[in-house]
This record gives C-alpha cells, structure tokens and sequence, in this order.
C-alpha cells in the first residue's frame, strides 16, 4: 500500500506540474497577443484546457501569473534554484580573464533572449498602462540590476577595469547592454545571427569597461 501511495503522489504531482506548464505556456501565447490588459483568466484558462477555478487554485490572481510568468521565461525552468546558484554563474567564475567572462555570459544572455524575448517586450509595452504590469516589470528591472552589480564586480575582480570605472558605472554600462530590446532589435528585427550578436556584446562591453590587452595596470594615487 505504500508503494501505490507513492505512485499516486507522484502521479498527482506530475499532473500538477503539466497543469502548472499548460496554464503558463497558455499565458505566454495570450499575453504576447492580443496582450496583458486584453486577456481575461477565462481566455487562459480557456487556451490551456482547464477550469477557470484551477487557474485561480495553481496562481491566484493575473499578476501573480504574470510574476510567475517572467521568473519562469527569464530561468528557463520551474525550479528553485536562484539565478546566482546557476551553472552558468558558476562557470563565469570560474574563469580568470574578463573578456572569458564577458564571453561565457554573452552566450547564456542570448539563450536567456532567444527565450524571453516576446514575453519581456509584452510586459514593457503592458507596464505603460497598467499598474500591476508595471509593477512586475520594475522588480524585474531591479533585479536585472543588481545581477548586473555582481556581475561588475566580478570583472572588477580580475584587475582588468579601465580606472575610470567603478563597481557600480560597470553595472550601469552591463545593465544598458544586456537589455532585451538589444536583441530584439539586431536579432529579431535586422536579422543578425546569435553569434554576430554575441561577438558585439563582448566588443562592445569589453571597449567600454576594460583596459586595452597589454596596457600597463593603472597606478593608484597616494
């Protein structure tokens, strides 16, 4: 009788989760087009095949969809794992020389786009009008930031920042060049290949932040 508890749990939680996935992908679709402030929890619900009471059951209310919506597209997945206990972060960190860095991230921001890249325009164009949207779009702005600061002081810690910048000028210049409309407008829009995309990031970034390959490391006053 255990086992066949187990099964049952199991069986349950795997339902729960394509539930979970169908109500997402559902709102990934409608939010794009015709849009946030357009589309009722009806037409979701609707769109995923399941009642408007499972929608409310699984997310509780539209903003709190929207909110699982982004953190879902932005990781990739459903899991709990924090973007900072990622892979990929690991990697970076594991490099010694800050374009290696630049380059590492480069390709994990445009996968990151590549996937997020509908949904995050939807919502900047949804946060102009409506107040929840908004309010969403701001945490996520936050957030893009302070990644962004850490990810600065990562590259700081190489030695390789032109002494001009600080952690935080870094983290401004990191912030404005992962910026999801970059892609959108050299990828999606001009039809530049991910890899042309990712070399000008790290040029990009790499002619703004860091001292030139073989300059001499700048002296600090007294």
């Amino acid at each position: 009788m255990a086992v066949k508890r187990r099964y049952e749990s199991a069986h349950r939680q795997e339902q729960a989760r394509q539930t979970r996935r169908a109500i997402l992908d559902a709102a990934a679709a409608l939010f794009v087009e015709p849009g946030y402030a357009a589309t009722p929890l009806t037409a979701i619900a609707a769109e995923a095949g399941v009642a408007i009471q499972t929608v409310y059951k699984v997310f509780g209310s539209k903003q709190a969809l929207l909110s699982a919506l982004v953190d879902v597209t932005v990781a990739g997945d459903d899991e709990p794992v924090a973007l900072p206990d990622r892979p990929f972060v690991a990697e970076i960190r594991a490099l010694t020389e800050a374009r290696s860095k630049l380059g590492r991230y480069a390709w994990h921001l445009v996968e990151t786009h590549a996937r997020q890249a509908q949904v995050m325009l939807a919502l900047a164009a949804a946060a102009t009008a409506d107040p929840e949207a908004a309010a969403i779009w701001r945490k996520n702005v936050d957030d893009r930031r302070n990644g962004m600061t850490m990810f600065a002081a990562e590259l700081a810690s190489t030695g390789e920042l032109r002494p001009e910048h600080t952690v935080d000028t870094a983290a401004d210049v990191l912030w404005l060049a992962m910026d999801v409309r970059n892609y959108d407008w050299l990828v999606r829009q001009r039809g530049w290949p991910p890899d042309r995309f990712q070399r000008w990031y790290v040029d990009t970034v790499a002619a703004a932040l860091l001292t030139a390959p073989g300059s001499p490391a700048p002296v600090e006053s007294a």
